[in-house]
């Protein structure tokens, strides 16, 4: 006999979706763990190789170069392949080239050590592209839009997650047990996690044997994209969305917002600590300890930016003010890391810093845009180029920044090139990105928001 209780236990959802968001996590802390070893253990690694500074800019360039080249053809395979297969395959693969990255300078030649380093950099880089894009995909079809802000929160305080537990214990192993330790270690934990994410993840909730039909439901009545699949061969590429995406100027807007924005975060992912060091006179095991402060805010912002963004929409606000709002306060407070140039106190810098870093965290929306807004054919590829042409500034930021200190012999010209980098993002969402909304293009119908030399045709 079924009673009353039985049927509302068997009506009440699974929350699955949330074991989704943290293999995304995992793998987007990995991301930015792996790209921070540069920070604690870049500066003994190029010495170690017979370099000197502005050597660590290129060195960290290398891997910039590497994962802006791996972002169309990363967009590619997510939406030919699905987001399971290339992210599981991408973290085993990244992890064992950043774990051989520590038996670099094994070698007696040191130009072998040179090309090895560098080569290894390079695949790290290349393999990690499709990292982030992916989490647009998951986001897209695992979460309804009225959870997307959050969800995008919780994801993006994954980098700052990283740097607050592992810059502290980086900097231990590289003190207790040289720089090569960081490598080793970082590989080792990205294999591990690759393997336990083979388990765990699945492309969409209809395909996973723990979401239940009140689970899918809710996800698809909310906008959830849960019939995202893979794409059949040439599909993407036929249909010329490169072409549409970068024509339209509600997406051109975003992107060009994210290569603003990503010069932020090579500043406080890969320079951060070295200001501390360089500047602030601080020592290499403190300033792990010390970086990761400013981290913690960071990550505090990205979930509180998350959550204001979801009220705002619960409350009736458009989905652009709602995603806009935290965009323009986050970016305007991450301006505030200028001010550390006429202070003396190192800890009252890295009270500022804290305040950039909630900023810069608070304002971190760009991916949960994209997930509002990508046509759904192709969410892995414009996650790849939002991606791309973000990182085609982290490309140049580092050897900038290297330049700025060598030539200077401070970080005060680099803190006001990241400061002024903030402010414009906020000027493409507000002046160059019109209304967020979700499109899809289709010959018959004009396209609202294309660029007025392009026309082309999108709803």
């Amino acid at each position: 006999m079924t009673t009353p209780d039985s049927v509302s236990a068997k009506k009440r959802p699974t929350h699955y979706r949330y074991m989704i968001l943290l293999m995304v996590f995992l793998s987007i802390a990995l991301n930015h763990d792996d790209r921070a070893t540069f920070s604690i253990a870049g500066t003994d690694m190029v010495i170690a190789a017979g370099l000197d500074i502005v050597a660590l800019g290129y060195l960290i360039s290398t891997f910039t170069w590497a994962y802006v080249l791996g972002q169309y053809p990363g967009g590619w395979l997510l939406d030919r392949f699905g987001s399971k297969r290339v992210l599981v395959t991408g973290v085993f693969t990244w992890s064992l080239f950043v774990f051989l990255v520590g038996f670099s300078t094994s070698f007696d030649n040191v130009w072998v050590t040179r090309v090895m380093m560098f080569g290894f950099i390079f695949m790290m880089g290349l393999i990690e592209a499709p990292t982030l894009p992916a989490n647009s995909r998951f986001l897209a079809a695992w979460f309804p839009a009225r959870e997307r802000g959050k969800a995008s929160g919780f994801t993006t305080a994954a980098q700052y997650f990283a740097l607050v537990v592992f810059l502290p214990l980086m900097g231990w192993f590289s003190y207790r047990f040289g720089w090569e330790s960081v490598f080793w270690f970082m590989g080792g934990l990205g294999i591990l996690v690759s393997l336990l994410m083979h388990r765990v993840l699945a492309d969409t909730p209809k395909v996973h044997p723990l979401v239940n039909s009140e689970e899918l439901d809710y996800i698809q009545s909310g906008g959830g994209l849960t019939n995202l699949k893979a794409s059949k061969k040439g599909d993407t590429a036929g249909k010329g969305y490169t072409r549409k995406l970068l024509t339209n100027r509600l997406a051109l807007g975003v992107y060009m917002g994210q290569f603003f924005f990503t010069v932020l975060s090579y500043f406080f992912l890969t320079w951060f600590p070295v200001y501390l060091v360089h500047d602030r006179g601080m020592t290499i095991l403190k300033a792990g300890f010390v970086a990761s402060l400013p981290a913690l805010c960071g990550c505090a912002g990205a979930l509180l930016g998350g959550v204001l963004s979801d009220y705002m929409l619960s409350r009736g606000f458009s989905l652009s003010a709602a995603r806009k709002t935290p965009i323009v306060i986050g970016m305007l407070l991450a301006v505030s890391m200028v001010i550390c140039n006429y202070v003396d106190s190192a800890w009252i810098v890295v009270a500022i810093m804290s305040l950039a870093f909630f900023g810069k965290g608070f304002g971190a929306m760009g991916w949960c845009v994209v997930s509002d807004f990508s046509p759904k054919e192709a969410i892995g590829l414009s996650g790849g180029l939002f991606n791309m042409i973000g990182n085609i500034s982290g490309i140049f930021t580092p050897i900038i920044i290297a330049y700025i200190i060598k030539d200077t012999g401070s970080f005060n010209g680099a803190l006001i090139f990241v400061g002024v980098c903030a402010f414009l993002n906020l000027c493409c969402y507000l002046f160059v990105a019109g209304k967020i909304q979700r499109l899809s293009f289709d010959t018959e119908n004009h396209d609202r928001n294309r660029l007025p030399e392009e026309p082309h045709v999108s709803h």
